[in-house]
């Protein structure tokens, strides 16, 4: 169990917690959800002790281990692979350590021979004989292959290193995992496999995530913060947004009657009881929205941006039509190659890759921001397209506040129009004043998805588009991208916008595309297209 108890922190006159107090008990996964900047990672930073707060405590129960997903992927840059994970258990770690200087003393005497016996023995207890062959197992659940496991963490790309430390954070049976962003960087059948380890995990895990589909599939609680408060919530990420959304509504619905009130929330409860079934934390999740009163459900403070897209005309027959099209790097390394289809009208297309840099080298050449080395491709000429890339930096190199950042791309330069485009991204106020070039990364993509829905295309190109987003933008954009009905083609690592968005998959591989139209979570399930995966990514099979 992890209790906090009176806390605050304060940074001059900026208040970011305020007197809070909260339990954390075996059993439960918590999601900690706010607003960028609301201190969801500065929480964390407390519970394990990084950072002092202002007033306060952090206990734990006696005897308990936590541990931390490292966000420093350096710090063990000279250390061994499996040495590394082993390390995420520090008291076996030291005990081990101990033990192996001991009998590399030359001079050996009784002493060293008495306490080389306890370590023995503590070494046994905690299970140390197991711990690298438990380590190796680790690893390579997490795509971590073994001919990496004896390398220095130095040699290793970003993308492993985030694996072992990962491997690092879940070894040993920790009582209190704190994890953030540990979906960052992970492919799917990573991020699958990760779901069902804390689905199992029998102690405490408080997690911070933007991915929304992660947040359902492990979180038993929500802990949302909001006004320097933390109110904990049952339930996942969907339960608490449908819920809080539902309640926001009835608060704005004057005329309807208490009782009426009380019974669409407990119709709420109940659909939402008997749809837990269907999770892999079925039976724990099940039992704790049964449990759950009405009077707990409150609305959300929490503001969304209002993402509209509206297409000035209708697409005609011909969209887009690709014709044996390929990209490789300027070092050689094939993008992709042969690349053909033709999309037709309402296609929401998904694009995949194993290389990420494949799809947007892809996007770049069809907005034709590059160009291909082979084959070609057409636009029908009724199509009128808007391009959100991953990449927005040359955008913001002006001194423009944003009224005038904005006026750029609009034909209506009027300040009145112009702002109110910047209001649906919840930019109001002196906001608007602000240098467009000192924008955080969130702030960036906001101001280009206004600048995307003054263009009034029929089609939508977008590279990433949640990178850098809040959850509430996240779920913004997501809804806009349901309710569209015109074409777009798009790429995420954002597993349920995918999963909601895509009436068809396409899939860049190097030596072509594999083409269905399916949703997302149904092209993932097809053992026959898994087979087919394997053997267009030659170099890449059992990765």
């Amino acid at each position: 169990m992890l209790q906090v108890t009176n806390l605050s922190l304060r940074y001059g006159k900026r208040v970011l917690f305020e007197e809070v107090n909260l339990k954390f008990t075996s059993g439960n996964c918590y999601g900690i959800i706010g607003a960028n900047g609301a201190g969801k990672s500065t929480f964390l930073k407390i519970l394990s002790g990084e950072i002092d707060p202002t007033t306060g405590q952090v206990s734990m129960g006696p005897n308990e281990r936590m541990s931390v997903l490292s966000q420093n992927h350096f710090a063990f840059d000279d250390c061994q692979v499996l040495q590394t994970v082993i390390m995420g258990n520090r008291k076996l770690w030291d005990i081990l350590a101990e033990k192996d200087a001991i009998y590399a003393k030359p001079d050996f005497n009784d002493a060293d021979g008495a306490r080389a016996a306890e370590l023995e023995n503590l070494f046994a207890e905690m299970d140390g004989w197991d711990a690298e062959s438990n380590a190796a197992n680790l690893l390579s659940e997490l795509g971590v292959k073994e001919d990496l496991h004896l390398k220095l963490m130095s040699e290793l790309n970003g993308k492993e290193k985030v694996r072992v430390l990962l491997a690092q954070a879940l070894f040993g049976n920790p009582d209190i995992l704190l994890l953030d962003e540990p979906t960052n960087d992970l492919d799917v059948e990573t991020i699958t496999w990760l779901e069902d380890f804390l689905a199992d995990f029998q102690n405490t895990v408080i997690v911070v995530s933007h991915d929304r589909h992660f947040l359902d599939a492990v979180c038993t609680h929500i802990a949302d913060i909001d006004f320097a408060k933390i109110q904990l919530y049952t339930g996942n990420y969907n339960f608490w947004y449908e819920s809080s959304q539902l309640a926001l509504r009835q608060r704005s619905d004057q005329n309807k009657k208490v009782e009426d009130k009380r019974k669409e929330l407990q119709d709420f409860i109940e659909r939402f009881s008997a749809n837990a079934s269907k999770s892999r934390q079925a039976t724990s999740r099940k039992k704790l929205l049964d449990k759950l009163v009405v009077d707990e459900i409150q609305p959300s403070n929490r503001k969304y941006p209002g993402i509209i897209f509206k297409a000035e005309r209708d697409c005609g027959d011909q969209i887009l039509h690709v014709e044996k099209l390929s990209k490789a790097t300027s070092e050689g390394m094939q993008l992709f190659s042969d690349i053909t289809f033709t999309l037709t009208k309402g296609d929401k297309v998904a694009f995949l890759s194993r290389e990420p840099m494949a799809v947007t080298a892809f996007f770049n050449v069809l907005m034709n921001e590059d160009q291909a080395d082979g084959g070609e491709f057409n636009w029908g000429s009724t199509i009128t397209k808007s391009f959100l890339p991953n990449e927005n930096s040359k955008f913001f190199t002006g001194e423009y506040n944003l009224v005038d950042w904005l006026r750029q791309f609009s034909q209506d330069k009027t300040e009145t129009y112009v702002r109110g485009f910047l209001g649906k991204m919840l930019f109001s106020g002196e906001e608007v004043l602000k240098k467009s070039n000192v924008l955080s990364g969130g702030e960036k993509v906001r101001c280009m998805i206004s600048r995307m829905m003054l263009t009034n295309a029929n089609c939508l190109v977008l590279d990433e588009p949640t990178n850098h987003l809040d959850l509430e933008s996240i779920t913004a954009f997501n809804d806009a991208l349901k309710d569209w009905k015109h074409v777009a083609l798009f790429t995420s690592h954002d597993h349920a916008f995918v999963e909601t968005v895509a009436n068809r998959i396409i899939e860049i591989t190097p030596s072509g595309v594999i083409d269905k139209r399916m949703t997302y979570d149904e092209y993932l399930a097809d053992e026959n297209i898994k087979t087919l995966r394997a053997s267009m990514y030659p170099a890449l099979i059992n990765a």
